[in-house]
């Protein structure tokens, strides 16, 4: 009851202030460490007088400043929830906390799983050993299967249609299975999902997405139901996903990295997104009418490289259902899904760069009306990632040439305040780990479920390193891209190679000697000249130097059999396999626990 000379504010005004003072105090911490991290950029570029090199240093430091610092603060706040809240995700999911885990799941729900040009055997095993799940689970009434495919591969369409009719029969009259293929894939995968939406839809409340290389549990899809069920406001809840135990050298390390900064980084940004989450395309369940009635993407206007159908539609469709009124949401749960990883830096690099294409399509719809401020800043954050990639190979050319032309190093940088700002730098980089590099030093079982401290450490000082290296090459492939975007270089929807294979050095040289260029010119000119600072300029500069022999070697089965062998990149699902996982046989498993 209130008190005499109060007012009592409604439970959804109160959730509404909340929250616009949690974006308030965010967007405060973001620009106030913007404003003094350009203080002391500009004060250590003053070494030598402030000429044009160093205003083009500053503007370049500036576009590289969003997905650093936004990525720092939204660690800071996710390791403080994941350390000191008594439920981390009840903090960011309040609709996740009143649930028992046992309510009856009362919707029909399609799970869809969309496939696209590779070999079904994969796909297959992954599906039925999730039906297995939910037949003992006894939910299988409530669901049905949808195999959504887009294959225009005259062999692999004849292997599809007879893998999953074989699938459908081995299920009949237990949980329906669908399939159907497009002869052609208009409008790519928002094309695929919405001729479901058009066929079966009304067929269904909910549906899950899954990608070609996704995995998840039942007890995951029924938990997402469960959450989805209990909020009618709730349109889109995303799952975390994490890297599925590979033995790929590439993905193992890469994946081992993402791991380690996810779940602080999700639970920060959840923590002020809060009702405009994310959306990533795959692992996640979506309330199917208000998707239908308000979240089609229209194809974008011809005549430019970008125009034409959207490549990667996720975030507009959370946008678009978060404008109708509708949350989007996360639950930062680690056990809910898995995908796989590139097993090569080569089919890395191609993935990342059709997601290059689509995300800067998200231009178009900037400007939408009526959607609210935090989507068109998330759709805007996302171009940054790539479009921020110029500016760090544009500090990288103009700095090594500055450089080269000072007398000392410290007539191009106060050595203090340089020292100072890279330390910054770098803190911010890899605070997503550090957050979780702590939570897992501090805690016995965790230690115990990444292989141990000693292993744990090893895996963390590889990783760091890997990514000091990777980080510029990916930088580099965005520009080198974006680039061709102007002369017609675009990428359509293409498929994975998703099992481990060798990297040529023919292949690695013809597709990454722009990179080693770069790199060695880099290195090379600051060597003859500065020798003291190559140790900076390789922060940069050695990832696309470095590039050829890194994609050959981390491609060699031989060395991703090893490192499995011995437990580098070792993940929790490799120490204690949930029984899902072991229905899979990996590779990967199956190595990790095996008898020494």
């Amino acid at each position: 009851m209130a008190g005499r000379g109060t007012t009592e504010l409604p439970l959804s005004g109160y959730a509404d202030r909340r929250i616009v003072g949690r974006r308030t105090l965010f967007a405060t911490l973001v620009v106030v460490t913007i404003v003094i991290l350009l203080a002391l950029a500009a004060y250590a570029l003053s070494a030598g007088g402030f000429g044009i090199a160093d205003a083009l240093l500053l503007l370049f430091f500036v576009l590289t400043m969003p997905w650093s610092v936004i990525g720092f603060w939204n660690a800071a706040i996710g390791f403080v929830i994941m350390r000191f809240a008594r439920d981390p995700v009840a903090t960011v999911l309040p609709s996740g906390a009143c649930l028992r885990g046992d309510e009856p799941i009362a919707a029909s729900t399609a799970i869809t799983i969309f496939v696209r040009n590779e070999p079904p055997d994969r796909v297959i095993r992954n599906l039925d050993a999730m039906m297995r799940e939910v037949e003992l689970a006894g939910a299988a009434h409530s669901f049905h299967l949808y195999v959504l495919s887009d294959s225009g591969v005259s062999e692999i369409a004849t292997l599809e249609e007879t893998g999953f009719s074989a699938l459908a029969a081995q299920w009949q009259g237990r949980i329906p299975v669908t399939y159907r293929r497009r002869a052609v894939n208009t409008a790519f995968k928002a094309g695929n999902f919405w001729d479901f939406c058009e066929r079966w839809g009304h067929q269904h409340e909910f549906a899950v997405t899954l990608d070609t290389d996704s995995f998840m549990t039942a007890a995951a899809i029924m938990r997402m139901v469960r959450v989805i069920q209990s909020d009618p406001k709730l349109g889109i809840l995303q799952g975390l996903v994490v890297g599925l135990p590979s033995t790929s050298a590439f993905a193992r390390i890469f994946q081992f990295g993402m791991r380690l900064g996810m779940r602080s980084w999700t639970i920060g940004s959840a923590w002020w997104q809060a009702d405009c989450g994310p959306y990533w395309g795959h692992n996640a369940i979506i309330r199917i009418a208000p998707f239908v009635a308000h979240c089609h993407i229209p194809k974008l206007p011809d005549g430019g490289v970008l125009g034409g159908h959207v490549l990667s539609h996720d975030q507009i469709e959370a946008a678009l259902m978060r404008r109708a009124g509708y949350d989007v949401r996360v639950l930062p749960e680690e056990d809910l899904g898995w995908e796989e990883n590139p097993p090569t830096l080569i089919e890395f690099i191609r993935r990342d760069q059709r997601w290059c294409q689509g995300t800067l399509q998200y231009g178009y719809f900037l400007f939408t009306p009526g959607m609210k401020l935090v989507s068109r800043f998330q759709l805007a954050f996302a171009m940054l990632m790539f479009l921020g990639s110029p500016a760090w190979i544009g500090m990288l050319v103009v700095g090594t040439l500055a450089l080269a032309a000072a007398p000392t190093p410290a007539d191009f940088v106060r050595p203090e305040a340089g020292h100072a700002l890279l330390a910054i730098i770098l803190v911010m980089w890899f605070a997503p780990k550090i957050a979780t590099v702590i939570d897992v030093l501090t805690r016995p079982k965790l230690r115990h479920a990444f292989g141990g401290t000693a292993r744990f450490l090893a895996s963390v000082a590889i990783e760091t390193v890997f990514f000091i290296l990777l980080s510029p090459i990916m930088w580099t492939c965005h520009t080198l891209f974006l680039a061709g975007l102007p002369f017609g270089r675009v990428i359509g929807w293409i498929g994975q190679v998703r099992h481990d294979h060798t990297v040529p050095w023919s292949q690695a040289l013809h597709q990454l000697w722009p990179h080693t260029a770069l790199g060695l010119c880099s290195l090379g000119l600051i060597a003859a000249i500065h020798p003291t600072a190559l140790v900076y300029v390789f922060l940069l500069a050695g990832g696309p130097a470095l590039s050829i022999p890194l994609a050959v070697f981390t491609a060699r089965p031989a060395l991703g059999r090893f490192l499995t062998r011995i437990g580098i990149g070792r993940l929790p699902e490799e120490t204690a396999p949930p029984l899902a996982l072991t229905a899979l046989a990996l590779p990967a498993v199956t190595a990790a626990t095996r008898p020494a």
